[in-house]
Protein backbone atom coordinates (compact mmCIF):
# COMPACT_ATOMS: atom_id res chain seq x y z
CA UNK A 1 0.00 0.00 0.00
CA UNK A 2 1.17 3.51 -0.73
CA UNK A 3 1.25 6.04 2.13
CA UNK A 4 -1.83 7.74 0.66
CA UNK A 5 -3.66 4.42 0.40
CA UNK A 6 -2.95 3.79 4.07
CA UNK A 7 -4.58 7.11 4.94
CA UNK A 8 -7.66 6.25 2.87
CA UNK A 9 -7.86 2.84 4.54
CA UNK A 10 -7.76 4.54 7.96
CA UNK A 11 -10.57 6.88 6.87
CA UNK A 12 -12.73 3.92 5.80
CA UNK A 13 -12.09 2.10 9.08
CA UNK A 14 -12.88 5.24 11.07
CA UNK A 15 -16.20 5.56 9.23
CA UNK A 16 -17.02 2.01 10.35
CA UNK A 17 -15.90 2.71 13.94
CA UNK A 18 -18.06 5.85 14.09
CA UNK A 19 -21.11 3.94 12.81
CA UNK A 20 -20.44 1.12 15.25
CA UNK A 21 -20.14 3.53 18.18
CA UNK A 22 -23.49 5.09 17.29
CA UNK A 23 -25.18 1.70 16.86
CA UNK A 24 -23.49 -0.07 19.80
CA UNK A 25 -21.68 -2.43 17.46
CA UNK A 26 -18.25 -4.11 17.56
CA UNK A 27 -15.22 -2.30 19.07
CA UNK A 28 -12.54 -0.60 16.99
CA UNK A 29 -10.03 -3.44 17.36
CA UNK A 30 -12.50 -5.92 15.88
CA UNK A 31 -13.35 -3.56 13.03
CA UNK A 32 -9.67 -3.12 12.12
CA UNK A 33 -9.18 -6.89 12.12
CA UNK A 34 -12.25 -7.49 9.95
CA UNK A 35 -11.20 -4.81 7.47
CA UNK A 36 -7.91 -6.53 6.74
CA UNK A 37 -9.40 -10.04 6.51
CA UNK A 38 -10.84 -9.04 3.14
CA UNK A 39 -7.70 -7.18 2.01
CA UNK A 40 -4.98 -9.82 1.88
CA UNK A 41 -2.77 -7.56 -0.21
CA UNK A 42 -2.00 -5.44 2.86
CA UNK A 43 1.25 -6.51 4.50
CA UNK A 44 2.07 -6.45 8.20
CA UNK A 45 3.70 -3.01 7.94
CA UNK A 46 0.59 -1.67 6.20
CA UNK A 47 -1.68 -3.09 8.89
CA UNK A 48 0.41 -1.62 11.70
CA UNK A 49 0.61 1.79 10.02
CA UNK A 50 -3.13 1.95 9.33
CA UNK A 51 -4.01 0.80 12.84
CA UNK A 52 -1.74 3.47 14.30
CA UNK A 53 -3.44 6.17 12.21
CA UNK A 54 -6.90 4.96 13.28
CA UNK A 55 -6.15 5.03 16.97
CA UNK A 56 -4.26 8.34 16.81
CA UNK A 57 -7.38 9.88 15.29
CA UNK A 58 -9.70 8.27 17.85
CA UNK A 59 -7.61 9.43 20.81
CA UNK A 60 -7.57 12.98 19.46
CA UNK A 61 -11.39 13.25 19.22
CA UNK A 62 -13.26 13.45 22.50
CA UNK A 63 -16.55 14.06 20.73
CA UNK A 64 -17.63 11.63 18.02
CA UNK A 65 -16.58 13.14 14.67
CA UNK A 66 -18.91 13.54 11.72
CA UNK A 67 -16.85 11.19 9.54
CA UNK A 68 -13.58 9.33 9.28
CA UNK A 69 -12.31 11.94 6.85
CA UNK A 70 -13.04 14.75 9.31
CA UNK A 71 -11.19 12.85 12.05
CA UNK A 72 -8.19 12.25 9.80
CA UNK A 73 -8.14 15.85 8.59
CA UNK A 74 -7.98 16.95 12.21
CA UNK A 75 -4.92 14.75 12.68
CA UNK A 76 -3.41 16.07 9.45
CA UNK A 77 -3.83 19.67 10.64
CA UNK A 78 -1.07 18.91 13.17
CA UNK A 79 1.07 16.66 10.96
CA UNK A 80 2.49 18.13 7.75
CA UNK A 81 3.70 14.72 6.55
CA UNK A 82 0.16 13.42 6.80
CA UNK A 83 -1.43 16.50 5.23
CA UNK A 84 0.48 16.11 1.94
CA UNK A 85 -1.01 12.63 1.48
CA UNK A 86 -4.44 14.15 0.77
CA UNK A 87 -3.30 14.42 -2.86
CA UNK A 88 -5.99 12.64 -4.88
CA UNK A 89 -3.60 9.88 -5.94
CA UNK A 90 -5.03 6.43 -6.85
CA UNK A 91 -6.49 4.70 -3.75
CA UNK A 92 -5.68 7.78 -1.66
CA UNK A 93 -7.93 10.46 -0.13
CA UNK A 94 -9.27 13.32 -2.24
CA UNK A 95 -7.54 16.69 -1.91
CA UNK A 96 -8.75 19.07 0.77
CA UNK A 97 -11.28 21.56 -0.58
CA UNK A 98 -11.48 25.19 0.46
CA UNK A 99 -13.27 25.58 3.78
CA UNK A 100 -13.06 21.87 4.65
CA UNK A 101 -12.20 21.57 8.35
CA UNK A 102 -10.99 18.68 10.41
CA UNK A 103 -12.38 17.58 13.76
CA UNK A 104 -11.33 19.70 16.71
CA UNK A 105 -8.93 18.21 19.23
CA UNK A 106 -10.62 17.41 22.53
CA UNK A 107 -9.64 14.85 25.15
CA UNK A 108 -13.05 14.35 26.78
CA UNK A 109 -16.66 14.90 25.73
CA UNK A 110 -17.70 18.18 27.29
CA UNK A 111 -20.70 16.70 29.11
CA UNK A 112 -18.43 14.23 30.93
CA UNK A 113 -15.96 16.73 32.35
CA UNK A 114 -18.03 17.53 35.49
CA UNK A 115 -18.68 13.81 36.03
CA UNK A 116 -15.00 13.05 36.67
CA UNK A 117 -13.80 12.54 40.22
CA UNK A 118 -12.17 15.71 41.59
CA UNK A 119 -9.05 13.56 42.06
CA UNK A 120 -8.54 13.53 38.28
CA UNK A 121 -7.33 17.08 37.54
CA UNK A 122 -6.99 18.41 34.01
CA UNK A 123 -3.23 17.85 33.93
CA UNK A 124 -3.91 14.09 34.34
CA UNK A 125 -6.34 13.88 31.42
CA UNK A 126 -3.69 13.11 28.74
CA UNK A 127 -2.69 9.98 30.70
CA UNK A 128 -6.26 8.68 30.30
CA UNK A 129 -5.60 8.23 26.58
CA UNK A 130 -1.94 7.22 26.42
CA UNK A 131 -1.17 3.81 24.98
CA UNK A 132 -1.39 1.31 27.81
CA UNK A 133 1.32 -1.24 28.60
CA UNK A 134 0.54 -4.95 28.69
CA UNK A 135 0.30 -6.23 32.27
CA UNK A 136 0.42 -9.90 33.20
CA UNK A 137 -0.50 -11.56 36.47
CA UNK A 138 1.82 -14.37 37.51
CA UNK A 139 0.07 -17.57 38.61
CA UNK A 140 1.99 -17.86 41.86
CA UNK A 141 0.70 -21.36 42.53
CA UNK A 142 2.73 -22.57 39.54
CA UNK A 143 5.74 -20.26 39.21
CA UNK A 144 7.48 -17.21 40.65
CA UNK A 145 7.50 -13.64 39.42
CA UNK A 146 11.26 -13.88 38.89
CA UNK A 147 10.83 -16.86 36.56
CA UNK A 148 8.01 -15.12 34.68
CA UNK A 149 10.13 -11.98 34.23
CA UNK A 150 12.85 -14.10 32.63
CA UNK A 151 10.34 -15.63 30.22
CA UNK A 152 9.44 -12.35 28.48
CA UNK A 153 11.66 -9.84 26.69
CA UNK A 154 11.37 -6.30 28.05
CA UNK A 155 9.47 -7.38 31.18
CA UNK A 156 9.65 -5.45 34.45
CA UNK A 157 7.87 -5.83 37.82
CA UNK A 158 4.73 -3.78 38.29
CA UNK A 159 4.97 -1.04 40.91
CA UNK A 160 2.28 -2.20 43.35
CA UNK A 161 1.02 -5.72 42.67
CA UNK A 162 3.27 -8.51 43.99
CA UNK A 163 1.91 -10.74 41.23
CA UNK A 164 2.39 -8.39 38.26
CA UNK A 165 4.85 -7.96 35.41
CA UNK A 166 4.67 -5.28 32.75
CA UNK A 167 5.51 -5.51 29.04
CA UNK A 168 5.66 -2.77 26.39
CA UNK A 169 2.44 -1.89 24.59
CA UNK A 170 1.48 -4.28 21.76
CA UNK A 171 3.76 -7.07 23.01
CA UNK A 172 2.77 -10.48 21.64
CA UNK A 173 2.51 -13.29 24.17
CA UNK A 174 0.13 -15.79 22.56
CA UNK A 175 2.96 -18.13 21.50
CA UNK A 176 5.01 -17.80 24.68
CA UNK A 177 5.17 -21.08 26.61
CA UNK A 178 4.61 -19.33 29.95
CA UNK A 179 1.27 -18.04 28.67
CA UNK A 180 0.28 -21.27 26.92
CA UNK A 181 1.01 -23.27 30.08
CA UNK A 182 -1.10 -21.05 32.35
CA UNK A 183 1.82 -19.50 34.22
CA UNK A 184 0.59 -15.97 33.47
CA UNK A 185 -2.72 -14.29 32.65
CA UNK A 186 -3.33 -10.94 30.97
CA UNK A 187 -4.60 -8.59 33.68
CA UNK A 188 -4.01 -4.89 34.31
CA UNK A 189 -2.23 -4.13 37.56
CA UNK A 190 -5.23 -2.18 38.85
CA UNK A 191 -7.43 -5.24 38.39
CA UNK A 192 -4.86 -7.32 40.27
CA UNK A 193 -5.00 -4.85 43.15
CA UNK A 194 -8.76 -5.32 43.43
CA UNK A 195 -8.17 -9.03 44.02
CA UNK A 196 -5.51 -8.05 46.58
CA UNK A 197 -8.08 -5.83 48.36
CA UNK A 198 -10.26 -8.92 48.86
CA UNK A 199 -7.54 -10.43 51.11
CA UNK A 200 -8.43 -14.03 50.17
CA UNK A 201 -7.42 -16.80 52.58
CA UNK A 202 -7.64 -20.56 52.41
CA UNK A 203 -10.95 -21.81 53.79
CA UNK A 204 -12.91 -18.68 52.86
CA UNK A 205 -16.10 -18.87 50.82
CA UNK A 206 -16.20 -16.14 48.17
CA UNK A 207 -18.74 -15.02 45.57
CA UNK A 208 -17.58 -13.13 42.47
CA UNK A 209 -20.96 -11.72 41.57
CA UNK A 210 -20.08 -10.13 38.21
CA UNK A 211 -17.34 -12.53 37.16
CA UNK A 212 -17.41 -11.98 33.41
CA UNK A 213 -14.59 -14.02 31.87
CA UNK A 214 -13.17 -14.67 35.34
CA UNK A 215 -9.98 -12.61 35.57
CA UNK A 216 -10.44 -11.66 39.22
CA UNK A 217 -11.78 -15.09 40.21
CA UNK A 218 -8.60 -16.62 38.78
CA UNK A 219 -6.48 -14.12 40.71
CA UNK A 220 -8.31 -14.96 43.94
CA UNK A 221 -7.87 -18.70 43.36
CA UNK A 222 -4.14 -18.27 42.72
CA UNK A 223 -3.65 -16.05 45.77
CA UNK A 224 -5.29 -18.48 48.21
CA UNK A 225 -5.32 -22.14 47.17
CA UNK A 226 -8.14 -23.85 49.04
CA UNK A 227 -10.51 -20.89 48.87
CA UNK A 228 -14.03 -21.76 47.66
CA UNK A 229 -15.13 -19.47 44.84
CA UNK A 230 -18.51 -19.16 43.15
CA UNK A 231 -18.22 -17.12 39.94
CA UNK A 232 -21.53 -15.74 38.63
CA UNK A 233 -22.69 -13.68 35.69
CA UNK A 234 -25.75 -13.16 33.52
CA UNK A 235 -23.69 -13.12 30.31
CA UNK A 236 -23.37 -16.68 29.02
CA UNK A 237 -20.73 -15.93 26.40
CA UNK A 238 -18.38 -14.15 28.80
CA UNK A 239 -18.81 -16.68 31.60
CA UNK A 240 -18.11 -19.55 29.19
CA UNK A 241 -14.56 -18.28 28.83
CA UNK A 242 -13.79 -18.95 32.50
CA UNK A 243 -13.76 -22.76 32.45
CA UNK A 244 -10.94 -23.15 29.89
CA UNK A 245 -8.94 -20.39 31.57
CA UNK A 246 -9.34 -22.08 34.96
CA UNK A 247 -8.30 -25.42 33.51
CA UNK A 248 -5.18 -23.91 31.99
CA UNK A 249 -4.30 -22.24 35.30
CA UNK A 250 -5.11 -25.32 37.39
CA UNK A 251 -7.77 -23.42 39.38
CA UNK A 252 -10.96 -24.86 40.88
CA UNK A 253 -13.83 -22.39 40.49
CA UNK A 254 -17.56 -23.12 40.54
CA UNK A 255 -19.51 -21.30 37.84
CA UNK A 256 -23.17 -20.29 37.92
CA UNK A 257 -25.05 -18.59 35.08
CA UNK A 258 -27.74 -16.28 36.45
CA UNK A 259 -30.98 -15.17 34.80
CA UNK A 260 -31.47 -11.42 34.83
CA UNK A 261 -34.23 -10.56 37.29
CA UNK A 262 -34.09 -13.95 39.07
CA UNK A 263 -30.64 -13.64 40.59
CA UNK A 264 -31.81 -13.48 44.22
CA UNK A 265 -33.73 -16.77 43.92
CA UNK A 266 -30.84 -18.49 42.16
CA UNK A 267 -28.39 -17.40 44.88
CA UNK A 268 -30.65 -18.14 47.86
CA UNK A 269 -28.51 -21.15 48.88
CA UNK A 270 -25.64 -18.71 49.54
CA UNK A 271 -27.61 -16.31 51.75
CA UNK A 272 -25.55 -15.53 54.84
CA UNK A 273 -22.82 -17.95 53.73
CA UNK A 274 -20.18 -15.81 52.01
CA UNK A 275 -17.12 -14.56 53.84
CA UNK A 276 -16.68 -12.09 50.99
CA UNK A 277 -18.66 -10.96 47.98
CA UNK A 278 -16.87 -9.15 45.18
CA UNK A 279 -19.03 -6.83 43.08
CA UNK A 280 -16.90 -5.85 40.09
CA UNK A 281 -19.86 -4.05 38.61
CA UNK A 282 -20.73 -3.09 35.03
CA UNK A 283 -19.70 0.52 34.53
CA UNK A 284 -18.90 3.30 32.09
CA UNK A 285 -15.45 1.86 31.37
CA UNK A 286 -13.97 5.35 31.71
CA UNK A 287 -10.97 3.87 33.48
CA UNK A 288 -10.03 1.89 30.36
CA UNK A 289 -10.12 4.66 27.76
CA UNK A 290 -6.40 4.27 27.12
CA UNK A 291 -7.21 0.75 25.86
CA UNK A 292 -10.61 1.54 24.32
CA UNK A 293 -10.55 5.25 23.44
CA UNK A 294 -13.72 5.04 21.34
CA UNK A 295 -15.55 4.23 24.58
CA UNK A 296 -15.88 8.01 25.02
CA UNK A 297 -18.01 8.02 21.86
CA UNK A 298 -20.30 5.25 23.10
CA UNK A 299 -21.10 6.69 26.52
CA UNK A 300 -24.17 8.90 26.85
CA UNK A 301 -25.82 10.50 29.86
CA UNK A 302 -28.74 8.07 29.48
CA UNK A 303 -26.43 5.04 29.39
CA UNK A 304 -24.51 6.32 32.41
CA UNK A 305 -27.76 6.72 34.37
CA UNK A 306 -28.77 3.14 33.50
CA UNK A 307 -25.45 1.66 34.58
CA UNK A 308 -25.47 3.59 37.88
CA UNK A 309 -28.93 2.17 38.63
CA UNK A 310 -27.69 -1.33 37.74
CA UNK A 311 -24.70 -0.98 40.08
CA UNK A 312 -27.00 -0.07 42.96
CA UNK A 313 -29.24 -3.06 42.24
CA UNK A 314 -26.29 -5.49 42.18
CA UNK A 315 -24.93 -4.06 45.44
CA UNK A 316 -28.31 -4.61 47.08
CA UNK A 317 -28.36 -8.14 45.65
CA UNK A 318 -24.99 -8.83 47.28
CA UNK A 319 -26.01 -7.77 50.80
CA UNK A 320 -27.93 -10.89 51.92
CA UNK A 321 -25.15 -13.19 50.67
CA UNK A 322 -22.59 -11.82 53.15
CA UNK A 323 -22.54 -13.48 56.55
CA UNK A 324 -22.37 -11.37 59.75
CA UNK A 325 -18.84 -10.01 60.07
CA UNK A 326 -18.22 -10.69 56.38
CA UNK A 327 -16.92 -8.34 53.71
CA UNK A 328 -18.19 -6.72 50.54
CA UNK A 329 -15.71 -5.35 48.00
CA UNK A 330 -17.11 -3.02 45.35
CA UNK A 331 -15.09 -2.09 42.27
CA UNK A 332 -15.65 -0.31 38.97
CA UNK A 333 -13.19 0.49 36.18
CA UNK A 334 -14.40 4.07 36.25
CA UNK A 335 -13.14 7.53 37.12
CA UNK A 336 -16.63 9.05 37.38
CA UNK A 337 -17.64 10.12 40.86
CA UNK A 338 -21.25 8.90 40.68
CA UNK A 339 -20.03 5.37 39.96
CA UNK A 340 -17.44 5.41 42.75
CA UNK A 341 -17.60 7.56 45.87
CA UNK A 342 -21.15 8.63 45.04
CA UNK A 343 -22.31 5.03 44.72
CA UNK A 344 -20.80 4.22 48.12
CA UNK A 345 -22.52 7.20 49.75
CA UNK A 346 -25.85 5.99 48.40
CA UNK A 347 -25.21 2.39 49.51
CA UNK A 348 -24.33 3.39 53.08
CA UNK A 349 -27.45 5.53 53.16
CA UNK A 350 -29.55 2.44 52.36
CA UNK A 351 -27.62 -0.03 54.55
CA UNK A 352 -26.64 1.29 57.99
CA UNK A 353 -25.09 -1.96 59.27
CA UNK A 354 -22.01 -1.64 57.10
CA UNK A 355 -18.72 0.11 57.88
CA UNK A 356 -16.02 1.30 55.48
CA UNK A 357 -12.59 -0.31 55.70
CA UNK A 358 -9.53 1.02 53.90
CA UNK A 359 -9.26 -1.13 50.81
CA UNK A 360 -5.70 -0.53 49.64
CA UNK A 361 -2.42 1.08 50.55
CA UNK A 362 -2.27 2.46 47.00
CA UNK A 363 -4.18 5.09 45.08
CA UNK A 364 -5.90 8.05 46.73
CA UNK A 365 -8.73 8.16 49.23
CA UNK A 366 -11.99 9.01 47.48
CA UNK A 367 -14.93 9.10 49.86
CA UNK A 368 -15.56 5.56 51.05
CA UNK A 369 -12.97 3.98 48.77
CA UNK A 370 -9.74 4.35 46.86
CA UNK A 371 -9.22 5.69 43.36
CA UNK A 372 -6.48 4.39 41.07
CA UNK A 373 -5.71 6.44 37.96
CA UNK A 374 -3.35 6.13 34.97
CA UNK A 375 -1.72 9.48 35.73
CA UNK A 376 -1.16 8.91 39.45
CA UNK A 377 -0.73 5.13 39.73
CA UNK A 378 0.17 3.92 36.23
CA UNK A 379 -2.80 1.53 36.20
CA UNK A 380 -6.14 1.58 34.48
CA UNK A 381 -8.64 3.72 36.34
CA UNK A 382 -10.44 1.92 39.17
CA UNK A 383 -12.53 2.79 42.19
CA UNK A 384 -12.47 0.13 44.92
CA UNK A 385 -14.19 0.12 48.31
CA UNK A 386 -14.14 -2.48 51.08
CA UNK A 387 -17.08 -2.71 53.50
CA UNK A 388 -17.57 -4.88 56.59
CA UNK A 389 -20.92 -6.11 57.80
CA UNK A 390 -21.60 -5.78 61.51
CA UNK A 391 -21.74 -9.03 63.48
Amino acid sequence: MTPSARVQAAIEILDAVIASARDDGPPADAIVGQYFKTRRYAGSKDRRAVRELVFRAIRRCGEIPASGRQAMLGLASEDADLAVLFDGSPHGPAPVVEGEAGAAEQLLPQWLEPELSPLVPRDEWPALLERAPLDLRVNITSTTREAALAAFDGASPTAHSPWGIRLPADSRIDQNSAYLNGLVEVQDEGSQLIALACEPRAGMRLVDLCAGAGGKALALAAAAPGVEILACDTNRMRLAKLAPRAERAGARIDVRLLDGGREADQLADWNGQADLVLVDAPCSGSGTWRRNPEGRWRLTSERLARVIALQARILDLAVPLVKPGGTLVYAVCSLLRREGAGQMEAFLGRHSSWAVQDALAFGRQDGGGRLLTPGHDGTDGFFVARLKRSC
